[in-house]
């Protein structure tokens, strides 16, 4: 029940607004008066969504604030989204269990289909170069009681869920929010001020239905093309990766033992990283970090041809992975690309001139079901086929506004920036939507205190505290997922040989592992999870901080020149299942 407070609605005479003149009685062509809303979110994405369900779960906030919530395309479309029995979404985010506790904080997690979510109980990842490996189970992460209980720790280090489930879920908990005004299939036209009136600082949004809004304090949750950041002229950095990413939906057999198909993989390639995320027992969903010019021939393959390139390219050495990349690339170049049949061949002809056996794990071709090979938990199930409709790709960037908050003194007050609109990271940490999140949740809490000490909620005093515990946490969680990209590119027998000694000490370090998995929102040493969310942006720093100079010191005094590779890498393994 939602505590009962006065309603206090946004007016004019409540704060330093423009006077509306009331509309002439008998004019036709007087411009139509700005609508005053207390907050106006643009985007109806996750991040967007989240924050506008989060703020109308606020009773101080919900209770004297007007909300509104700004969106291009069709909600419609994302409210009566289905798929067939056994199909899934190419766009999928590994969820943390941080983050899970946070959208479970107001009732959003129990508006999702649980049938189309799959727990990540493992993690495997490993160099595509020496095969050094680095393995996270839920038995690493410390439980969260001064006892260490292990039957208080985690079930799952985190949960695969469609993006498109979790907007619907959203999307629900709004439905018994009459005063949160949804806006959707309207276009941000422009955003100014008022130039006729020095005391008005706010915010105008000219939108493409004919409405203006005016808003004491405009939010951007409008992705990495952001309107809103356009507007606060906020500068960011950044660069692009060399790097597409090939997603799709993949299809294999169950388990011959009925096992649950609960581990992420992921291997570390020269030319990008490729992870096999679980979505059910004979489903995955694939992202592939590669050269364009592969992606774009990954693409023009049939189902049973890419799935026979995305076996191979977690089982084989580089050197034939390599040399397939020639072939894919002479193939597409050519017009003709590779049949199943004519990839099959070129797949065993490289198993055999390594000696691989095909029955073996190792073996990237299909064979007869039957008692597991020795060593097949330590790779992803071999897949048959992919989706229909699902292969796509996109391009990689790294960027990040450089403040996260529009200036007052340069009259672009008023306005903030979560989720993509401030940052994007490449996806082979799975935390761009996780990131978000956490920006909502800090937001979300700085709103709830203005709100609560009556004051005005697009102020500086207001919004600083959410930038000050962001900005740092975010800044290095971007740079771990860089220099980790930049990291496994080389093919240098130095760096090879530093990154595999370092990665295989850490996997033996089991408190190193699990403060890592703790710093990546696998779980809180707090007993109340809902606080704990909230207050992730200003811990994750600590938490971050300690891992990172405690790898180092822990690899100085074992002697190896690795704890300097380590220390900057390993901070994102534990979250690899997932992407933008």
């Amino acid at each position: 029940m939602r505590v009962s407070v006065a309603r206090v609605r946004f007016h004019p005479a409540l704060a330093r607004v423009q006077h509306i003149t009331p509309r002439a009685r008998y004019a036709t062509t007087a411009p139509t008066p700005a609508e005053d809303y207390d907050i106006v979110i643009v985007g109806g994405g996750p991040a967007g969504l989240a924050l506008a369900g989060a703020l109308a779960s606020s009773p101080a906030v919900y209770a004297t604030s007007r909300i509104a919530l700004v969106e291009a395309g069709s909600l419609d479309k994302v409210r009566e989204w289905t798929m067939g029995e056994g199909e899934f979404s190419n766009r999928v985010s590994s969820i943390t269990n941080v983050s899970r506790e946070f959208l479970h904080g107001f009732g959003a997690w129990d508006y999702l289909d649980q049938t189309r979510t799959m727990p990540v109980e493992e993690i495997q990842a490993w160099d595509g170069l020496s095969s050094a490996r680095i393995t996270f189970n839920t038995s690493d992460i410390p439980s969260s009681s001064p006892a260490r209980s292990p039957h208080l720790r985690p079930s799952q280090i985190a949960t695969m869920v469609e993006n498109l489930n979790i907007q619907r879920a959203l999307l629900r908990t709004l439905e018994d929010k009459p005063d949160v005004n949804l806006l959707d299939n309207v276009k941000v036209l422009s955003i100014t001020r008022n130039s006729a009136d020095e005391t008005d600082d706010y915010p105008h949004l000219t939108l493409s239905d004919g409405r203006t809004l005016r808003a004491r304090l405009l939010i951007g949750a409008d992705g990495p093309s952001s309107p809103v950041r356009a507007y606060t002229q906020i500068s960011s950095y950044g660069w692009a990766y060399p790097t597409h990413a090939v997603v799709g939906t993949l299809f294999h057999r169950p388990h011959p033992l009925g096992l649950p198909n609960a581990t992420a993989f992921q291997r570390f390639l020269p030319t990008g990283p490729i992870a096999f995320l679980p979505l059910s027992p004979t489903a995955a969903s694939l992202v592939w970090s590669t050269r364009p010019e592969l992606a774009a021939a990954m693409k023009q393959l049939d189902s049973a041809a890419l799935a026979r390139y995305v076996n191979a390219a977690f089982r084989l050495p580089w050197l034939s992975l390599n040399y397939l990349n020639t072939v894919l690339l002479e193939s597409y170049a050519s017009g003709t690309p590779l049949t199943a049949s004519q990839a099959e061949e070129e797949i065993s002809f490289r198993q055999q001139a390594h000696s691989i056996d095909a029955s073996s794990a190792l073996s990237s071709l299909q064979t007869t079901i039957g008692v597991p090979a020795e060593g097949s938990d330590s790779f992803p199930p071999l897949i048959h086929s992919l989706q229909r409709g699902t292969i796509a790709s996109f391009p990689l960037r790294l960027t990040h506004a450089d403040s996260y908050l529009g200036s007052s003194s340069q009259g672009r007050g008023r306005t903030a920036l979560v989720g993509d609109a401030a940052h994007t990271c490449h996806p082979l940490a799975g935390q761009g939507l996780n990131m978000g999140l956490a920006d909502v949740c800090e937001l979300v809490r700085c709103l709830d205190a203005g709100a609560q000490h009556g004051s005005d909620l697009g102020t500086q005093v207001v919004l600083q505290p959410y930038a000050r515990n962001r900005y740092a946490a975010n800044h290095s969680m971007l740079s771990v997922t860089d220099k980790l990209h930049k990291l496994y590119a080389l093919q240098s027998w130095p760096a090879v040989w530093a990154r595999s000694t370092g990665l295989e000490v850490v996997n033996e370090l089991l408190a190193l592992k699990g403060a890592i998995m703790l710093g990546g929102g696998a779980a809180r040493e707090e007993p109340n999870a809902g606080k704990a969310a909230m207050r992730f942006a200003a811990d994750a720093v600590e938490v971050g901080a300690s891992t990172l100079y405690g790898a180092k010191a822990l690899l100085s005094g074992l002697g190896s020149i690795a704890g300097t590779v380590v220390g900057k890498a390993v901070g994102s393994l534990i979250t690899n299942a997932g992407k933008q």
